[in-house]
């Protein structure tokens, strides 16, 4: 594909800008790019997925109050040492125990960005018929101890049944 701005050089660039519902396709040299610049949100230069992920960061827990009665001590990691605000400004972890020691103010970055805290993953075509059905059997197994739990047998008379009935079509594949 040829830049649309100079129809000279390869276009490198793609973007697609929505604005009001309307999208817009771009596809530029990196010449071209770099001229129209002031064009993209943040300029060509200075825009990484690290800027992205610290601007989620910095707003992921919103401020209750404009007045702070007492400083916290800053959330740090005990492995590493690396504090949240560090983390938030490069959008990197220092080791693996830095998703551990910032747990708590991760889930709603998680939530906001994609939609929940738990990762159900893809499952093939081919083998996703048994999957599914044991992902659902362990799904309604925790259903089931929560209705016991919560004495509503009759709730979980109805849902036995229908781990009985899913397993025996895991048996018959």
């Amino acid at each position: 594909m040829i830049c649309q701005e100079c129809h000279q050089r390869p276009a490198t660039l793609h973007f697609t800008k929505i604005v009001n519902g309307e999208k817009n396709e771009f596809h530029l040299c990196e010449v071209c790019a770099q001229e129209k610049g002031d064009m993209f949100p943040g300029g060509m230069n200075h825009f990484s997925i690290h800027h992205l992920l610290s601007g989620l960061l910095n707003n992921a827990e919103p401020s209750t109050s404009p007045f702070k009665v007492q400083q916290e001590a800053p959330l740090r990691c005990d492995t590493c040492g690396l504090t949240y605000s560090q983390f938030s400004k490069s959008g990197r972890f220092g080791c693996s125990n830095c998703y551990k020691a910032f747990g708590e103010k991760l889930d709603p970055l998680f939530r906001r960005v994609h939609g929940n805290t738990h990762h159900s993953g893809k499952v093939p075509e081919r083998s996703g018929g048994t999957i599914k059905l044991k992902k659902e059997v362990s799904q309604l197994k925790n259903e089931l101890r929560k209705r016991v739990e919560q004495e509503e047998f009759e709730e979980a008379a109805k849902i036995r049944d229908q781990i009985r009935d899913l397993e025996r079509q895991i048996a018959d594949l």
